[in-house]
């Protein structure tokens, strides 16, 4: 019998997807009954106290978690999250239930024996509830002690060669997509630099030294899986520099419905026969397609790599063959000031492991060096660069202003120029105009 009534949370179990209350209610059920005589480390009913208290806060409308403060690992000031609930008479199983973040594999790739392992150790150390993956990208293993923290810490490392992840002002754990490695459209590999970078910037994962948290994210092309261009303060996203690539018999293939658009996925419904003037040039954002006399042609000067007519035409139209990625900065969660994309930075980079990706390294560091300088404490970068205005970030960078750096088109015509930056003495020279010639 369950240790609380739970009313609200049994209403979330009563729609057609799966749900989280369910999977909790059979964790709490398995650790009741114990059949597999582990010796938990954790209150045997911490699950149950963990529904309990998230009954009690879909009641009250508040939350009944405290800020766990600084709870950690000696010489880590990441990876940790302290988590505290204020109703520990009520709750005593979960009086603290932290929330370890643990890096995950470039790709979520995983060996089944690893998560074997890895389940067990929580089940023994923790309450067994985990988030494969969190927001983050971490591996999120829910709810322990802070007795266990260091036990769980030293078994990670040293039986699991695995690392905790990114909490607080920090860099947080990197993610990336699948990339090359099952994806035709990766225009670089993701995993590589993924993991590369990550091994780069440990010291600024682990010990919080940043104005506040720090993302960076990796897509392999414009489809962005990852959302970087939404959830990272540094997004790279895949891209090309040269022009699609067109095989002509392919597209006369689509339009003859030899093959099927959008890869198969919709071969579950009929659709009707394809269009491809509705289904794909019609709907270019930039109207940089025609299709006449049998054939597909492109203006690719005025392509914006949106990705719609190679997702519905795959067999037909192919990245370019010139690839690396674009780099857009300041997206972010709307904590102070809204929502914010990402806004580029760097239009095409190449991606080069031969190097070791020393010129992205360089653009990264530029940055860090730019918002630990000018920002406010938990100031994000993209707050930062709305606070200043993106032409610092261009100067920090060193990065010469291009037309792609434009959002829209000037409308504000009181324009004020630095004498500097006008070629030839051009305000010099209307100050002289004015002085002689106006009255």
């Amino acid at each position: 019998m369950a240790k609380h009534k739970t009313p609200l949370l049994d209403q979330l179990e009563s729609g057609p997807w799966p749900s989280f209350v369910s999977d909790m209610k059979q964790e709490a059920a398995v650790r009741a009954k114990n059949e597999k005589n582990i010796e938990y480390q954790i209150p045997q009913d911490a699950v149950e106290d963990l529904l309990g208290v998230l009954e009690l806060s879909y009641t009250d409308g508040t939350t009944h978690w405290k800020h766990g403060g600084i709870v950690g690992v000696f010489g880590y000031g990441g990876g940790v999250i302290g988590r505290y609930c204020d109703q520990p008479e009520m709750f005593p199983g979960v009086a603290h239930f932290h929330t370890m973040r643990v890096a995950q594999p470039a790709g979520k790739f995983y060996k089944t024996d690893f998560l074997k392992n890895l389940c067990d150790l929580w089940d023994f150390r923790g309450s067994g509830l985990t988030n494969m993956h969190g927001s983050t990208g971490d591996i999120i293993l829910l709810g322990t002690t802070t007795p266990q923290l260091e036990e769980i810490f030293y078994e990670l490392t040293h039986k699991f060669n695995q690392d905790l992840g990114g909490s607080g002002s920090n860099l947080r754990t990197p993610a990336d997509c699948i990339g090359e490695a099952r994806c035709e459209y990766a225009c670089y590999d993701t995993q590589d630099l993924c993991h590369t970078l990550t091994q780069e910037y440990q010291d600024e994962l682990h010990r919080p030294a940043f104005p506040y948290k720090f993302k960076f994210k990796f897509d392999g092309c414009p489809n962005c899986c990852v959302a970087s261009i939404a959830r990272s303060d540094m997004s790279f996203i895949g891209t090309w520099k040269d022009d699609i690539r067109i095989d002509q018999d392919a597209v006369a293939g689509y339009v003859n419905g030899d093959f099927p658009p959008n890869g198969g996925a919709h071969a579950g419904r009929d659709w009707g026969a394809f269009d491809i003037e509705k289904e794909v040039v019609g709907l270019c954002p930039t109207e940089c397609m025609k299709y006449e006399d049998g054939k597909l042609e492109i203006n690719n000067k005025e392509c914006t790599r949106c990705m719609h007519c190679i997702n519905v035409m795959p067999r037909a139209l192919r990245p370019g063959k010139e690839k690396g990625c674009s780099i857009l900065c300041g997206a972010k969660a709307p904590i102070l000031d809204g929502a914010q994309m990402g806004s580029l930075l760097v239009p095409f980079i190449e991606v080069n492991k031969e190097d070791g990706y020393a010129a992205i390294k360089e653009v990264i560091e530029a940055i860090w060096d730019y918002w630990m300088e000018e920002g406010k404490n938990r100031e994000r970068l993209g707050e930062l660069m709305k606070r200043q205005g993106f032409q610092k970030l261009l100067e920090a960078t060193d990065i010469k202003p291009v037309p792609q750096h434009v959002q829209e088109p000037r409308t504000n015509p009181y324009i004020f120029w630095k004498e500097e930056e006008v070629e030839g003495g051009w305000t010099r020279d209307v100050n002289e105009y004015r002085k002689n010639h106006l009255r």
